[in-house]
């Protein structure tokens, strides 16, 4: 008996010892594996939250819908009678007998957004641009004559305004753009192709986007929600019915939807509709220069090891920075104290600085500080595109 209960007792030692080993070293090979605390799966239980309500986006869609409005525009352009007539020669021979050509009428649809009780429409300055005569149509039926305002190109921004006998104009909520995350669902509210008045849905698929080439100053939210020609001014809203953006643009070849909208944030529009409202035009700092990214590769060619800023490319003959002694390969690495890590970051700062202020630069010149005074001048307004 007692040489039976020693095998036993060796024969669970190395059991043990076995399970012990392989627990360790391979713990997919035992049974259960998912409970053993090995691996932990978590699933979302059917009350957690997250469903959509019995009655979808619907409440959100009727409380945004009464405040997003069809834009109808139209402007006068000059047609050449002849495609030869920009050819300085052909006119040489033949000017004195052609006329420089005809004009017609040009027509062109967007959306905007009702900001205020008193007749203020958020939209984009594309959609604007040019036109003679602004039509806004709202869902309701009433449709009113609009007033530019003014329009800022460099955020493709513009405030327009309506009167509207007996007042009674909706306006939508402004919600928070900066509380917004990936994944967030949205609503894109607008005319797309001017078929009338459309909800889409989608979510929030970035945050932030810039280095884009659409606008001059960018902090785009991205959206897979449908936005389509004519959508642009439209609104991009929460779950809530809240305005977060202003639809501007879409990422497409062929002019359709593919899922990639971009809308301005509403923190942006705001500031630039009370300068515009309050003003007429948006106010920004300029000092000159035209700046590159200083990648690492740059870095290493100037020795500059991990230093951020950005790498001045140009310097305007006669600007500010150009009469503060400011040139050419300087590595510009803060405004006002303030550290800038790339171009956006510096357009940005120095672009909030008001004309008339010295502000104080930072410079790394043959690797070496330099510090420079410059008096900030009015930034000019783009110049139009053909």
């Amino acid at each position: 008996m007692r040489k039976f209960w020693l095998l036993f007792a060796q024969a669970t030692t190395i059991g043990l010892a076995v399970m012990f080993v392989i627990h360790t070293l391979r713990p997919g090979l035992l049974p259960n594996a998912a409970r053993s605390g090995v691996v932990t799966l978590y699933e979302n239980t059917p009350d957690s939250g997250g469903k959509i309500p019995a009655a979808g986006f619907s409440a959100a869609a009727k409380r945004v819908m009464p405040a997003v409005v069809n834009i109808f525009t139209s402007s006068t352009v000059k047609v050449p009678n002849n495609p030869f007539m920009d050819d300085p020669r052909f006119r040489f021979f033949f000017g004195d007998q052609l006329d420089d050509g005809a004009t017609q009428q040009s027509s062109s649809l967007g959306s905007g957004v009702i900001v205020s009780h008193e007749g203020y429409i958020l939209t984009n300055h594309h959609v604007v641009e040019a036109a003679d005569q602004i039509e806004v149509a709202l869902p309701d039926g009433r449709n009113a004559t609009g007033h530019i305002i003014g329009s800022d190109p460099d955020t493709d921004l513009a405030v327009i305004k309506i009167d509207l006998p007996g007042g009674n104009i909706p306006a939508i909520t402004f919600g928070h753009a900066d509380q917004a995350q990936v994944g967030d669902i949205v609503l894109a509210v607008g005319n797309p192709f001017g078929v009338g008045q459309t909800v889409t849905m989608g979510i929030v698929s970035a945050l932030k986007r810039n280095h884009l080439g659409l606008n001059t100053f960018e902090n785009f939210i991205q959206t897979d929600a449908a936005i389509n020609p004519g959508n642009s001014g439209g609104a991009l809203v929460d779950v809530d019915g809240n305005l977060i953006g202003i639809n501007s643009a879409i990422y497409s070849p062929n002019g359709g939807s593919l899922g990639i909208g971009f809308a301005i944030p509403v923190s942006t529009a705001k500031k630039i509709m009370e300068q515009i409202i309050q003003n007429g035009s948006v106010t920004r700092g300029w000092v000159g220069v035209a700046v590159q990214e200083l990648t690492p590769e740059l870095a290493e060619s100037f020795k500059l090891g991990d230093v951020q800023g950005v790498l001045i490319s140009e310097v305007v003959r006669n600007s500010p920075a150009d009469q503060a002694g400011i040139k050419a390969g300087d590595i510009l690495t803060s405004v006002d104290g303030k550290p800038l890590t790339d171009s956006n970051s510096m357009l940005e700062t120095v672009s909030a600085l008001p004309p008339g202020k010295v502000a104080v630069l930072k410079l790394l010149r043959n690797q070496r500080e330099v510090v420079v005074q410059v008096k900030v001048g009015k930034r000019p307004k783009p110049k139009p595109q053909e």
